[in-house]
């Protein structure tokens, strides 16, 4: 999309009425839902303290007393009753976001008994792929059309539904993974929703846009809480599944809304690449620890400190620092990427992406081995610090600061 019929574009829409009325009611839509996540929360916090129903510290918690950890009740509350309490302005996509409603309660309660009692991890992958097929089937929403990366285009059926389910899956897990400090998965989710849905918003996707600014505005009053001293909860499982799965829709969506690039100014002829771009520390961090488990000889899903957001806490960044620099991160890639992506092709994007990664990739490896150094005590650090910079990149070594 070119930025100058972007500005043009967005003047002529504010003169629109339809749009202004859209506009309203995802401004109401995203209030709402924040008012509701701010009023219920502190009941959440109480019934938790009174039924015992918190998150102990344990050898990779990032928090040192127990903490509430049901946010996700208040987050589901708000998207329910903010989203539901507006008439549909456009009926296109009213039925596939009732479906994400269905599908995303299906993972609230998935989530809740997974925060209780724990849940197999086969069984979890299952309720994961259940209301992504939900959607995939009744809701037709899948990804049939690959842009030309790789010279590939149109792709039939069976390869259409596998690769939705596992984007599904993979932004599913991506989200819950990095949700191991204050307001990072709420920080990157708000920023997702806010982009996806300003999006929805000026092509009159007015149901889409709706349900993305209610997560949104959930999103930032559950964050008031996250990041309190006094009141602190986390979303849990039940939190972070409902934002995977939300934010997995709205990208296959807003893949899947693409395709008449060809036609529509307001379309993106590389929407696969934008997608990833808007999700890139959560993509990144899981293909990286993932990768450097495989590496290690161990499980990919085996539990570990090494997520970048753990990395950079042992490096001495406060939560909120660290939270900070990541949603900075997140949100530097999406505004360059959208100033510079002119007239580069998708294959050439993906390729720059991996360029990127394996520039993540060497950040980690260097903050791991900076957060050993620093564990070393004072007088020795500095001596030390350089004679295992070098012996760090040799042989099977490197693996220790993966």
């Amino acid at each position: 999309m070119n930025l100058e019929l972007l500005l043009s574009y967005i003047q002529n829409k504010l003169a629109d009425d339809l749009f202004q009325l859209g506009l309203y009611q995802c401004m109401l839509s995203f209030l709402v839902a924040c008012f509701v996540a701010v009023v219920s929360i502190p009941v959440v916090i109480k019934i938790s303290e009174l039924k015992f129903l918190m998150e102990k510290p344990g050898h990779r918690s990032s928090h040192k007393t127990a903490t509430p950890t049901f946010g996700g009740i208040s987050i589901f509350a708000a998207i329910l009753i903010s989203y539901f309490l507006w008439p549909a302005i456009d009926q296109t996509d009213i039925y596939r976001t009732n479906l994400s409603i269905v599908g995303m309660s299906i993972l609230f309660f998935i989530g809740i008994k997974d925060d209780m009692v724990g849940i197999d991890p086969n069984k979890k992958i299952f309720f994961q792929v259940l209301p992504s097929l939900i959607l995939i089937f009744f809701g037709k929403l899948r990804i049939d059309y690959l842009y030309g990366i790789f010279g590939l285009y149109h792709i039939n059926d069976v390869f259409s539904v596998l690769i939705t389910c596992l984007i599904f899956i993979t932004i599913i897990n991506a989200i819950n993974l990095i949700d191991g400090i204050d307001g990072l998965a709420g920080g990157i989710s708000t920023l997702a929703s806010l982009t996806f849905g300003s999006w929805f918003l000026l092509t009159n996707h007015f149901a889409m846009a709706c349900l993305a600014f209610t997560l949104a505005g959930a999103l930032i009053g559950f964050l008031r809480f996250n990041f309190s001293h006094t009141s602190k909860i986390f979303m849990g499982n039940t939190g972070s599944l409902i934002l995977g799965f939300l934010l997995s829709f709205f990208a296959v969506r807003f893949i899947n809304l693409n395709n008449s690039f060809r036609f529509d100014p307001t379309s993106f002829f590389n929407a696969p690449i934008v997608a990833i771009v808007i999700l890139i520390v959560p993509i990144f961090d899981t293909l990286r620890v993932f990768l450097v488990r495989i590496m290690a000889g161990r499980s990919p899903f085996s539990a570990d400190r090494n997520h970048m957001h753990h990395i950079m806490i042992d490096n001495g960044l406060s939560h909120a620092a660290a939270t900070g620099v990541l949603c900075a991160i997140s949100l530097a890639n999406t505004v360059l990427f959208f100033l510079f992506h002119r007239d580069i092709s998708n294959t050439v994007s993906l390729f720059i992406l991996i360029g990127m990664f394996f520039l993540y990739m060497a950040i980690g490896v260097f903050l791991k081995m900076r957060a050993r150094v620093r564990a070393i005590d004072k007088p020795r650090r500095k001596g030390l610090y350089l004679s295992q910079l070098a012996s760090a990149f040799s042989g099977r070594n490197i693996l220790r600061y993966l």
